[in-house]
This record gives C-alpha cells, sequence and structure tokens, in this order.
C-alpha cells in the first residue's frame, strides 16, 4: 500500500511537471519568446503530454517559432491523436486528404475525419460528410452524408448546412423536400455567402409563397432554438 501511495504522487508530481512545462512554453509563444516556447512545448510533449503534442505540432505545420515542417507536424499530431485528441485527429484527417506532409489517402482522412467526428468536432463532420457524398476514401452514400452533414449543421456549420439545403434540394440521402431546403440554405445564407443566396434563390423559384413563408418560419425557429428543433 505505501508503494502505490507513492507511485500515485510521483505520477502527480510528474504530470504537475509536465503540465507546467506546457504552460510556461504557451506563455513563452504568447511573448513572441518562441526560442522558449519550442524547447518548454518539446519537453512536455516528449514527456507524453498530449496538450505539448497536438500544439507543437501546430507549431509545425504553420511554422510558428520554427521552418515549416509539414512531416513533423505529422508526426506531433499522431501521438496526440492516439491519445484521443480530436483536433489532432481532425488535422490528420486533412493532412492525409490535401496530400501534405503525407502521401494523399483519402482512406487514411476518413478514418482520421470518423475518429474526430465521432467526438462531436463539425468541421470534421463536414469533412467526413463530404466523403460520403463524393465516394472518396468510402464507398458513396448520401443517406451517410446527410447523417453527418445535419449533425454539423446543428452545430452551426454553415458549409454543413448549405450543404444539407442542396441535399434536401436535390432528393439525395432524404425525400426531396424544398421547404426544408431552403430552410438550411436561408439559415447558411446569413454567412453573407454569395453561392448559398443563390442556392436559396434557385431553391425558392420552385416553390410557393405558402412554402417560402413557411420555410422562414421553420429557419427562425431553427436558429431560436440553437439548432434544437429543426426537425
Amino acid at each position: 500500500m505505501v508503494r502505490f501511495v507513492i507511485a500515485a504522487l510521483f505520477t502527480l508530481i510528474v504530470n504537475a511537471a509536465l503540465a507546467g512545462d506546457f504552460e510556461d512554453g504557451v506563455a513563452a509563444f504568447n511573448r513572441k519568446d518562441y526560442a522558449t516556447a519550442l524547447e518548454k512545448i518539446r519537453s512536455a510533449a516528449q514527456q507524453g503530454n498530449g496538450d505539448a503534442q497536438f500544439n507543437l505540432g501546430q507549431m509545425y505545420r504553420r511554422g510558428d517559432g520554427v521552418a515549416q515542417d509539414y512531416k513533423e507536424a505529422v508526426r506531433w499530431y499522431l501521438l496526440a491523436a492516439k491519445q484521443g485528441y480530436k483536433e489532432a485527429q481532425y488535422n490528420l484527417g486533412l493532412m492525409y486528404d490535401k496530400g501534405v506532409g503525407v502521401a494523399q489517402d483519402y482512406k487514411e482522412a476518413v478514418r482520421w475525419y470518423q475518429l474526430a467526428a465521432k467526438q462531436g468536432l463539425a468541421n470534421a463532420q463536414y469533412n467526413l460528410a463530404l466523403k460520403f457524398d463524393d465516394g472518396k476514401g468510402v464507398a458513396q452514400d448520401y443517406k451517410e452524408a446527410v447523417r453527418w452533414y445535419q449533425l454539423a449543421a446543428k452545430q452551426g456549420n454553415a458549409q454543413a448546412q448549405n450543404n444539407l439545403g442542396l441535399m434536401y434540394g436535390n432528393g439525395q440521402g432524404v425525400l426531396q423536400d424544398y421547404t426544408r431546403a431552403h430552410m438550411w440554405l436561408n439559415i447558411a445564407a446569413i454567412t453573407g455567402k454569395k453561392n448559398r443566396v443563390e442556392g436559396r434563390d434557385l431553391v425558392a423559384s420552385k416553390m410557393t409563397a405558402q412554402q417560402i413563408e413557411q420555410a422562414q418560419r421553420m429557419a427562425r425557429e431553427c436558429m431560436a432554438s440553437n439548432y434544437t428543433k429543426c426537425d
């Protein structure tokens, strides 16, 4: 029992030290002392701190305080991703999707997007939906695309809202429904993107005045409820 308590106490002390290195590194980064930031964050990352691993990956990907190095970014993202960090999983998905720092591999991109999407990351849900929509790295499946677009759309992802509206408008993965298409395209159009306004107006040209009024009311209710009343 004594040995267990000592071991547990040692773990707490070590974890605190790692957190201290990482926090010191972040503070140094914020004051643009990149040499110290790199030293501290790398120290914590090498000892298994997931936050540090992810942020070190960010530094290498963006070239913040270090020479830009996509392969190093991938290496550190991978370590954080294996600890369950959804942001690292998502970024790995992007790297494989675009072929940056690694060979382009849509299947591997899908694998990482799925892990992050299942943890609720909206951008990962949207990108996963795109893959099911396009059939890249996975069998084309409009129903699965709609499912992931919906999850991302209800978190406020405007791109997912736009694409979900298009799926309803085209009847892909769901029954064709111009009212719901208009609702989602209208919500997406609030961001001011020209193509989303055009999409909404194209759908509106196929609707009656009553249907448009209903769609506008549904859009207001959806947004007012913080996307909980959109079905």
